[in-house]
């Protein structure tokens, strides 16, 4: 499993603006330089994160973003569910895949289900609060 430059820039624009709450919008520009990402492709981010209610935005004068609900209630399995599509180590097992002629029979299904289920506990097992702060992140110190 490879998780993308998209979805390693969202979890730290996610994060950044968990800590940098105040109850107003933070721009664009002012997330892109703290995070040293682009303005351009930190907005296509961003613009998915809206799409799905992780974040609000507003356009203009004083807007920006900031998040819709508490660190402690983001995690990080959905932020990367959102952002990779899937975190399934093998095709078989991704939403909506097509049934595997050989499911029935394959010897190694069971292994990639435990490591399957690994990796979503793993992730959904962390949350946006953990991450916050340099002596918050403890082992998960990205």
């Amino acid at each position: 499993m490879m998780i993308s430059t998209k979805g390693r820039y969202a979890l730290r624009v996610m994060i950044d603006l968990a800590e940098h709450q105040t109850g107003e919008y933070i721009p664009l520009k002012a997330i892109a330089q703290r995070q040293g990402i682009s303005e351009k492709y930190l907005e296509s981010i961003l613009k998915a994160l809206v799409r799905e209610n992780l974040l609000t935005g507003v356009r203009g004068k004083g807007g920006g973003y900031r998040l819709t609900r508490a660190p402690e209630t983001y995690t990080v399995g959905e932020i990367l569910r959102l952002t990779e599509g899937s975190l399934a180590p093998v095709a078989c097992l991704e939403d909506r895949a097509e049934s595997c002629c050989r499911m029935a029979e394959c010897r190694t299904l069971p292994m990639w289900r435990k490591l399957d289920a690994l990796i979503q506990n793993f992730f959904d097992g962390i949350t946006l609060a953990d991450l916050m702060g340099p002596s918050q992140g403890g082992d998960y110190m990205i």
